[in-house]
């Protein structure tokens, strides 16, 4: 494009602007009121490009800046006819992002428009510069924190356990707001706080403080794909909750394990570390029974996923069973002891359950029964979409997985930079012709690189 703006070839601009809103030659020349005949002849530069009102219309159709056909400025504000106005597809039109369940009979030029929409202008990927995909979150820190252990130096606040709880809720709001940049820079310095409070006097409290932020420091670790900190994290939680946390956090600490050892392979023994711990938590009468089964519905999930992980259908479904259940007991999502749990967080996992054992459309049943406003942090509502695309991917519908991954940008950008999205967006870069703004996406989320 910048070479047919320098050399002023209005026939390639117009070609390439054509191809990037994804509209054919007859369509062009529809809303123009040209042949695809003509519009072909003039993109090869064998018909001239001379009448004024064909390049305003050609300008406001496909978004061009007016000046790059050579219209003078007192054109660049002309309207086009009131009555081709209502026809034109352009990006512009569209006011608001539509969800990817739609009817199988949607209009092409329509949907296209949709895209268009939710990926931003066509256009601008055409004329201006695509974003960079951003910088991978650095671990460095983390990683010194966990080989020096106490090498950390505590700059800020005083260790109290008013400050401690504080860079503890931190750092899950940080985690819930998919702000994984921030939370990587500010993880050493908040668990080094949280193991100075318990050389002053307050082990108990330090102990649960670490724990806790060495489950947020696994979960991070998982969204960045690093599965062998992930496991060292996962163990130095577990071991700090054993120090003198309480049940509740005990039993988070060994979903985290669960976790890791899924992330490894090891199915079977993530299974059973997931069931077990929620076996022992149901047992347990010293902590209050919301925040219990808050734990305890999410160990069952955790362990329904890991058994359609290995492909074990029964089990996935009798697990995935018993935390639906145990949702109904609690009555409602809600965040307790920093864990996200309700019916809402059971339909998700079905969701991820029914695509992993290849139930793609029992999949998008589960979605859309899921109000997705109502999910409570964009970490949840961009893995929600996230899911979708998956399950749409599958089912071999590449628009709705493209909008769904859209919608998963428009909830959290940071979110969509995890491999899982970049191996479905090179997928998706087979229908570019179809798809306006792909190869954009795919540059934002490093699928490109």
């Amino acid at each position: 494009m910048q070479d047919a703006v320098a050399r002023g070839k209005a026939g390639a601009i117009v070609r390439l602007a054509r191809r990037a809103a994804d509209l054919t030659q007859s369509e062009l020349g529809q809303e123009v009121g040209y042949t695809a005949a003509s519009i072909s002849r003039m993109e090869r530069g064998k018909q001239p490009m001379r009448d004024v009102v064909l390049l305003q219309r050609v300008a406001t159709v496909l978004g061009i800046p007016p000046h790059l056909l050579g219209l003078a400025s007192r054109h660049e504000t002309a309207m086009l006819p009131a009555a081709t106005a209502h026809r034109i597809p352009a990006a512009t039109r569209v006011v608001g992002p539509k969800p990817p369940f739609g009817e199988e009979g949607e209009d092409p030029v329509q949907r296209r428009n949709i895209l268009a929409g939710l990926a931003g202008a066509a256009t601008s990927a055409v004329f201006g510069p695509a974003p960079q995909a951003s910088a991978r979150p650095s671990l460095s820190g983390l990683e010194d924190l966990l080989l020096y252990r106490h090498a950390a130096t505590v700059h800020g606040p005083d260790p109290t356990p008013a400050t401690v709880t504080a860079a503890v809720d931190a750092a899950r709001r940080d985690f819930g707001a998919c702000r994984y940049d921030q939370l990587a820079r500010a993880l050493p310095a908040r668990i080094a706080l949280a193991q100075a409070l318990g050389t002053v006097g307050h082990p108990a409290e330090a102990a649960a403080a670490i724990a806790e932020l060495y489950n947020t420091a696994t979960r991070l670790c998982i969204k960045l794909g690093e599965d062998g900190l992930a496991a060292v994290t996962a163990d130095r939680a577990l071991t700090a909750a054993l120090n003198g946390a309480d049940a509740l956090t005990v039993a988070e600490a060994h979903r985290m394990v669960s976790s890791s050892w899924r992330r490894t392979g090891h199915f079977a023994r993530a299974t059973d570390v997931a069931v077990r711990a929620a076996q022992q938590l149901a047992a347990d009468r010293t902590t209050p029974e919301p925040e219990r089964l808050s734990v305890q519905g999410n160990l069952y999930a955790t362990a329904a996923y890991t058994a359609a992980k290995q492909g074990d259908r029964h089990t996935a479904h009798v697990l995935i069973a018993e935390a639906e259940a145990t949702a109904n007991q609690l009555g409602r999502d809600d965040t307790l002891h920093g864990s996200v749990f309700g019916p809402s967080q059971v339909l998700l996992h079905q969701i991820s359950i029914s695509h992993l054992l290849g139930d793609a459309g029992q999949a998008i049943e589960h979605a859309r029964r899921v109000n997705v406003a109502h999910l409570p942090t964009q970490e949840r509502q961009a893995r929600y979409w996230i899911d979708v695309a998956r399950s749409y991917g599958q089912w071999g519908k590449p628009e709705r997985c493209y909008r769904a991954l859209l919608a998963a940008e428009q909830a959290a950008g940071q979110e969509v930079r995890r491999a899982a999205v970049r191996t479905m967006t090179i997928d998706l870069l087979r229908y570019d012709r179809t798809l306006p703004g792909v190869r954009a996406f795919a540059n934002r989320v490093g699928a490109l690189t």
